[in-house]
């Protein structure tokens, strides 16, 4: 009997035993089901967009181009005698860039002069002979015809020599060189001899809204500042306004900008007009560090329920701090300002305090 009880007693104790340490497993399992529930809440600051007044000035971005810039086609046949200027040279309207062989236009200059000198001398003498009606009206026609003729020959010779001293048209500075001394120029084909640009004035062009086109006139001046330039300004002058706008609905403005006397801005480069304008505007404003990438494709993270979404927005005025919102969030929703770098879409978050 005794033996028996033992052994009930054990199978109590080993069923007791069992118990709580299955009820330790389940709450053991629940706490961490809590915990990991907990771990995926994301803690993050939280802002939302502010009212403000904001100055109606503004920016615009574009590239810089020649105001002239020309390729230089040979206009008479001969081989290169001379080069005077090379690629990198700058250079002065009407100076002296090469020289072309000028046998041929000088032994073709002096026949033209002489044919001119016979024909006048014919008419001349034709004129005293139609007194004694030794020759017809219709001959000295002819002998007028004839010096026209020449004369326009005499032209075109001296032309043609003048040619064989090719100069600069323009004032700038030489960017491509394509001729050698020994190379062949072709007037029938154009051969291409020099690209020459002026970069003493340049032209910003840029993009305007049609709210910033409305602000900007013919002939006012802007700042204009090269993105690799630092902070130096150039004035320009707003030399054209589009009439119309592209796909994109922006309109076209072109600023003239005189360079330095180093000639620091170069065509191709990057550069920032800033339109004053005297006048302020409502906006709505966001920290700059709750954008999400760059400022050319922005988003922010919206909280809604304690998770974060992603949402695409559009920006105006950007400045060190702030961020000027046009479209994409409303003054009442909240913004992850600051613990982006560890969210995705949907995921919980927990406001910071």
């Amino acid at each position: 009997m005794k033996k028996l009880i033992y052994i009930v007693v054990v199978l109590v104790l080993i069923g007791a035993v069992a118990y709580t340490l299955n009820k330790n497993k389940t709450e053991m399992t629940e706490k961490a089901a809590v915990a990991e529930i907990k771990s995926e809440a994301i803690p993050v600051t939280l802002t939302q967009v502010e009212s403000a007044k904001l100055d109606k000035s503004f920016t615009a971005q574009g590239n810089f181009k020649p105001v002239q810039s020309l390729t230089l086609v040979s206009e008479i046949s001969g081989q290169i005698q001379r080069v005077y200027k090379r690629k990198g040279d700058k250079v002065r309207a009407g100076e002296l860039l090469l020289q072309v062989e000028d046998n041929t236009s000088a032994a073709n200059l002096a026949t033209a002069n002489a044919n001119y000198q016979k024909a006048q001398k014919d008419l001349e003498r034709m004129k005293n002979l139609i007194a004694g009606d030794a020759v017809t009206k219709r001959q000295v026609e002819e002998a007028q015809i004839n010096v026209n003729a020449t004369r326009a020959q005499l032209v075109a010779a001296r032309q043609n020599q003048g040619n064989t001293r090719v100069t600069a048209p323009i004032n700038g500075q030489i960017n491509e060189m394509y001729i050698e001394v020994g190379s062949y120029l072709n007037a029938n084909a154009g051969t291409r001899m020099y690209d020459i640009v002026n970069v003493d004035r340049l032209k910003l062009n840029v993009k305007a809204s049609e709210s910033e086109v409305l602000l900007i006139n013919k002939g006012q001046k802007v700042k204009v500042t090269a993105n690799a330039g630092g902070a130096q300004e150039y004035e320009g002058t707003v030399m054209a306004i589009g009439a119309a706008a592209d796909a994109s609905l922006k309109f076209d403005v072109e600023i003239e900008v005189k360079n330095t006397a180093n000639n620091n801005l170069r065509a191709g480069m990057y550069g920032t007009a800033f339109f004053p304008v005297n006048a302020q505007r409502d906006a709505l404003l966001l920290p700059r560090e709750a954008i999400v990438g760059s400022i050319q494709d922005p988003s922010v993270y919206v909280v809604k329920d304690n998770k974060a979404f992603l949402r695409k927005v559009k920006v105006g005025i950007v400045t060190q701090n702030q961020v000027e919102i046009l479209d994409g969030v409303q003054p009442t929703e909240q913004v992850v300002r600051s613990g982006q770098i560890n969210l995705r879409e949907g995921i919980q978050v927990t406001p910071l305090k």
